[in-house]
């Protein structure tokens, strides 16, 4: 996949008020086209030492893969977490009106 190509992130959050506040700031400065808010999860996962489980919120950020590294920043600068789950996978294919969408509005 090259230049132009549509990556979807995956965010999480520890709640509905800090993910929305997220996916506004992002979809305003054009970084996302858009961001999905999945509420309900829960995380189990290894923290110094420990064993942790917590309720989160999974933000689904669709934007175009060259703008990974300012995205990566931008959620970075505002992230309550020490280190928050940031991954981005590319997308295959899709609805071509939809990937030129996500185009049009991350330009």
């Amino acid at each position: 996949m090259g230049k132009g190509s549509v990556v979807v992130v995956m965010v999480s959050a520890p709640d509905v008020e800090r993910a929305s506040s997220l996916a506004r700031d992002l979809v305003e400065k054009r970084l996302a086209a858009c961001v999905n808010l999945v509420q309900g999860i829960r995380s189990f996962y290894r923290w110094e030492g420990e064993i942790c489980q917590d309720q989160e919120v999974l933000l689904w950020i669709k934007t175009r893969k060259e703008l990974l590294g300012s995205l990566v920043q931008a959620i970075r600068s505002v992230h309550p977490y020490e280190l928050p789950e940031i991954l981005a996978l590319d997308v295959a294919g899709g609805l071509p009106e939809y990937m030129a969408w996500v185009q049009d509005e991350t330009s």
